[in-house]
């Protein structure tokens, strides 16, 4: 079976700087290498210099689809995959295929293509991109309704930026090399302004940088590169909870802005193994400074805060990391040791280290729990021992005159007790038993022998090796106690984390994840759930991952927490200790109710078309009773009178009773389209297929019968709007019936339109009796007819409809007050563009 195909895409900042050019450039080189390469697709907009790169090339014919009564071109995919080239060109990856192909976007046919085995090379825009489209809208006003995931071209192979500067881009559209020389004012003066271009030129520089960045960071793990690579300049911030962390965020932001494209990340580590006492409160406002200065937050967990900030930055692949100056005095850094400062320093290796000054500094010193007894603790508690208990036998020894030996042993305990506070169990223990020798051969008589020949002395001497023992256990617990209640809000405080990120919305499956990893200090964490289980083998599926490896099974894993019978939590990087596997399980639990409420919130998305179309129905039954029964009566009332042998018409009359009939039906079948059309729109099942349309197109649908009381004025060069012409009719028809009625006689409504920027705005004006602000949104409701007290006007579909069919094109419908009184309903329509870019047109006047 053939391996997947390879995906190349050329990333264009702005339509027109040569993407398509590219393509069939890299295409012409390849088979001159000898590779198969054929032309799937490619749209060449009429450009000379681009369809001459298609000589030579073999092209396979476009398929032809058939929609709506109108024929299009599309990619042949079937023929496609039958020819199995080597090399496949598809241009526009984000295209939207005709309704009826096989697949409802392109890059599903690139998909299918690439699981063929088939090498793909396509084209997108930096527009078009589904996180950034948004963006994209905000900074040219033109709304992008053809979209990719991001994920697709993150996942292509190779992706290579076709640049082009903004002043050189206008200069080729003004020789005409982009568009024909009538549209080109209006693109220069709209879409491709200096400004525009500029904004998504970088867009896409720093998209593509977010993506080599990643790619480079997989390449460094799958090498096991500890060491920092400067290629770009990320900048650490150690955070304390303290009040110098302003201080030290704005300063770091300013290392990180002297490098275009620098990255700024905070972290605080909270410390398992005493560091505690840490404001959550000043923490909450730091993390909010960070994230206002274009930063990211983070919060690990370590046993000891300089490794677990360097394995941060390293992680990371930072370049510097700024840390504050000690707010500890002189006196505690001679008894305590290097602080953080000096120990990361001392370890950095290739990673820069700033030591910022601050207003706090030698003020004191961190708030501290002290958990388990450090290490340097006990190097404490035995020299203590050893200097402590010779001095104390010196100093007794030259008042042996004037003390007995209660006293002596008293001294003794008290030496001991001093150890035990400082140093616990084993250096009391030592001290206890030196003590107890050297009580023995200096002040217990028989002096400088061991023996024993008093028995008050013998008690003396076990009661002071039980008091030690005693004291020093003491210690110890109450210094085990320490280190489980400074874990323990280690646990809380990361847990409080976590209950602020979903406080925030920060709840996503991906985002928990990646906290679990940097918390963890994990290489990756991946949810799996068990989706087949026989009597030998289980089968289970990943339902979201941060980090890599990414693992296929929870054997994969060097730890595996479950979050319920069929969820497992999977992390990968080391094993977990007992208290840690806890605290992960919280974690655990959260991710397993992410998963059951995701799955609701499908479910209740399922549901909801479904309770909807129930209240349509209910709602039906209780309003249209009369609207069917009335029509149907009367053209049943009007056949039957005609089929009746008992009376004899006359022509006139004849003509009258087919003409009720006629119009009765109409109104029926008029109601039932209406319902038809609202019940699939309440589904989501209607049909939409938008093109440009002209205004003209769809008037001789809209002006019936009573087209002699409406006024059609619609201004010279109105653009082409955006829409699927029959739904636009029925929409400006029902606007116009709904005016009709409720204008008054000699003044009927006005149908006129503009244009105003990227958007056509369609008019129907009345002088009826308005209506009023606090009812606008009701008359937009099904089956709601505003001021009426009968059922022989309708049943209130037609402007409930007109908007729904207006949203379902991308337009908006919204109710005006009419200058000197009335109502005006405005049609909202995007004007229609070429290769995403308004093209101005003209609507020609037609015969009314």
């Amino acid at each position: 079976m053939a391996g997947r195909g390879r995906l190349r895409i050329y990333l264009g900042a702005a339509p027109g700087v040569g993407k398509t050019y590219k393509m069939l450039g890299e295409a012409r080189r390849r088979r001159e290498r000898g590779t198969d390469v054929v032309v799937g697709f490619v749209e060449t907009h009429g450009r000379e210099q681009t369809a001459a790169m298609l000589d030579g090339l073999e092209v396979v014919p476009r398929a032809i689809v058939d929609h709506r009564g109108a024929s299009f071109t599309e990619l042949d995919l079937e023929a496609l995959l039958a020819r199995r080239p080597e090399v496949a060109l598809v241009d526009e990856l984000a295209h939207t295929n005709v309704p009826g192909s096989r697949n409802a976007k392109r890059w599903q046919d690139v998909d299918e293509l690439l699981s063929a085995g088939i090498d793909v090379i396509s084209t997108v825009n930096i527009q078009h991109l589904e996180s950034i489209n948004d963006v994209v809208e905000k900074i040219t006003g033109v709304p992008q309704r053809e979209t990719v995931p991001d994920r697709v071209v993150r996942a292509a192979d190779q992706i290579e930026l076709v640049d082009m500067a903004p002043e050189a881009l206008r200069r080729r559209m003004a020789h005409g090399n982009v568009y024909a020389a009538d549209k080109v004012d209006a693109a220069l003066g709209n879409y491709f302004r200096i400004g525009n271009l500029s904004a998504l030129r970088e867009l896409a520089l720093l998209w593509l940088a977010d993506r080599v960045d990643a790619g480079l960071q997989q390449y460094r793990e799958q090498h096991d590169i500890d060491s920092t690579w400067e290629a770009r300049e990320r900048v650490v911030v150690a955070l304390t909870g303290g009040p110098e962390g302003e201080t030290l965020i704005r300063r770091a932001a300013r290392i990180a802005a002297r490098s275009a494209g620098g990255d700024l990340l905070a972290v605080h580590v909270t410390r398992s193994d005493g560091l505690t006492g840490a404001d959550p409160a000043r923490l909450a406002q730091q993390r909010q400074l960070v994230e206002s200065l274009g930063g990211s937050y983070h919060q690990v967990v370590g046993e000891d805060v300089p490794n677990a900030l360097l394995a941060f930055a390293r992680a990371e692949n930072a370049t510097q990391l700024v840390l504050g100056g000690s707010r500890r005095s002189f006196l505690s850094m001679l008894l305590t040791g290097p602080g953080i400062g000096a120990t990361s320093i001392r370890e950095s290796g290739d990673i820069d280290v700033h030591i910022v000054t601050h207003s706090q500094m030698g003020r004191g010193r961190l708030p501290r729990v002290q958990g388990s007894l450090s290490r340097m603790r006990l190097i404490y508690g035995f020299g203590l021992a050893i200097l402590l208990l010779p001095a104390l036998a010196l100093l007794l020894g030259s008042g042996s005159d004037t003390l007995n030996l209660t006293s002596t042993v008293l001294a003794f305990l008290l030496a001991v007790v001093v150890v035990a506070l400082v140093g616990g169990l084993w250096p009391a223990m030592l001290a206890a038993i030196a003590g107890t020798l050297v009580l023995n051969w200096f002040f217990t008589p028989p002096t400088r022998s061991f023996s024993i020949t008093e028995p008050n002395n013998a008690i003396a001497l076990s009661i002071f090796i039980l008091v030690a023992a005693m004291v020093s256990s003491v210690v110890d617990r109450a210094a085990r106690r320490t280190r489980q209640a400074a874990r323990s809000a280690a646990e809380s405080e990361t847990l409080a984390t976590l209950a602020g990120s979903v406080l925030r919305g920060e709840t996503a499956l991906p985002a928990l994840l990646e906290r679990v990893r940097e918390a963890f200090g994990m290489t990756s964490a991946c949810l799996m759930e068990r989706v087949d289980t026989d009597e030998l083998t289980e089968t289970w599926r990943s339902i979201a991952s941060a980090g890599t490896p990414t693992c296929r099974r929870p054997e994969d894993g060097d730890a595996k927490i479950p979050g319920r019978d069929d969820l497992v939590l999977v992390l990968q990087g080391r094993s977990l200790a007992a208290d840690e596997r806890r605290l992960v399980g919280a974690f655990a639990a959260h991710a397993a109710a992410l998963v059951d409420r995701a799955r609701l919130t499908e479910a209740a998305a399922e549901a909801k078309p479904l309770a909807e179309a129930d209240k349509l129905r209910t709602a039906l039954l209780r309003a249209v009773g009369h609207d069917l029964r009335s029509p149907l009566a009367s053209a049943k009332a009007s056949v039957t009178s005609l089929r009746s042998s008992d009376v004899e018409w006359s022509p006139a009359e004849r003509d009258e009773l087919l003409e009720t009939a006629d119009e009765s039906l109409d109104r029926l079948s008029r109601l039932v389209d209406n319902l038809l059309d609202l019940s699939r729109l309440q589904a989501g099942v209607l049909p939409v297929f938008t093109r440009p349309t002209a205004l003209d197109e769809i008037l001789p649908g809209v002006l019936g019968e009573d087209a002699a009381d409406v006024t059609v004025d619609l201004p010279p060069g109105l653009p082409l709007v955006e829409a699927d012409p029959a739904l636009l009719e029925r929409v400006v028809a029902n606007l116009l019936a709904n005016a009709i009625r409720y204008s008054p006689p000699g003044r009927g409504p006005l149908l006129t339109g503009s244009s105003l920027g990227d958007v056509v705005e369609i008019r129907v004006i009345d002088r009826g009796p308005g209506i009023p602000a606090e009812d606008r949104d009701r008359v937009f409701a099904p089956f709601q007819r505003l001021g009426d007290t009968d059922n022989t006007t309708g049943v209130g579909l037609g402007l409930a409809l007109a908007r729904g069919l207006a949203e379902a094109m991308g337009g908006s419908l919204r109710p005006e007050d009419t200058p000197g009184g009335g109502l005006t309903m405005v049609v909202s329509m995007p004007s229609a563009t070429m290769n995403d870019v308004p093209v101005p047109g003209r609507l020609e006047r037609g015969a009314l």
